[in-house]
């Protein structure tokens, strides 16, 4: 079904083809629904709700992947809690109930773009990657060389790939944005596109605006419904007005949230 008012959002019941654990607690999970694989944009997400159970709410992911032609869409996700417990217990064939796609994603009209993330921010910068075709780089960042599993998730996407360990026990030691200026400096990139945990993505756009570079942001935020109803994901924007993370974001032009 579609939702009223919603009609380019989609309800569906989707199997499960696929379900793997990628690091410890993380996994990637693949479903079966070509409706919202041909409407799935870039920086986009939906919300699973766990058919077994007593679980109410859904769960919002970002979309990592998708594949028309197979119908199917990806996602990478942390077992946080009992929501993202019982999602990882899901076995091919099993069924989820997924809406979407949901959100306003990046924007694709930019020839170089270098893709800054750390932690579970990488997943959406994953699906963005591939839709770039190739003319993307990535920095991403973690605490130990065992968070940078990621890497092999982006080798065949990007062009390059620079990577930064808080320990230094892979790439450079330090954080994203200890590499960040130097590598702006050397590219010619027309946009920085992140997502990551808000203290990195702050300094990150801080430095691309000291480039003089355009930067995308993509917020988390706790979401109910996942199409601006609840209210439960508004934020204050730097013009002062209110905004919806699920509904206006989840993408948003740096500037317009980070003062």
């Amino acid at each position: 079904m579609n939702l009223p008012n919603h009609p380019e959002k989609i309800v569906r019941d989707a199997k499960v083809l696929a379900q793997q654990e990628l690091a410890t607690n993380v996994y990637f999970l693949v479903v079966e629904s070509p409706e919202i694989a041909r409407r799935a944009k870039a920086g986009q997400f939906v919300q699973l709700r766990i058919l077994s159970g007593a679980f109410t709410l859904r769960r919002p992911v970002g979309v990592a992947a998708v594949d028309e032609k197979k119908g199917s869409i990806a996602f990478i996700y942390r077992v946080v809690g009992r929501g993202t417990k019982a999602l990882a217990q899901l076995m091919p064939g099993e069924m989820v109930n997924v809406l979407g796609p949901l959100g306003h994603g990046f924007a694709m009209a930019y020839k170089h773009p270098l893709i800054v993330g750390g932690g579970m921010g990488l997943s959406p910068l994953l699906y963005y990657a591939a839709a770039m075709q190739g003319k993307a780089d990535v920095l991403m960042g973690g605490k130990t060389a065992e968070e940078l599993f990621w890497s092999d998730l982006f080798d065949d996407l990007c062009g390059h790939c620079f990577l930064t360990t808080d320990d230094g026990s892979r790439g450079t030691k330090g954080f994203t944005t200890t590499v960040l200026p130097e590598i702006l400096e050397r590219g010619d990139y027309d946009v920085v596109v992140t997502c990551g945990p808000e203290v990195m993505m702050r300094g990150v756009a801080k430095i691309a605006r000291e480039h003089g570079i355009p930067c995308e942001v993509s917020l988390e935020k706790r979401m109910a419904c996942g199409f601006g109803a609840c209210l439960s994901c508004s934020i204050d924007t730097t013009d002062g007005q209110r905004k919806k993370v699920c509904k206006d974001g989840p993408v948003f032009p740096a500037e317009e949230v980070f003062a």
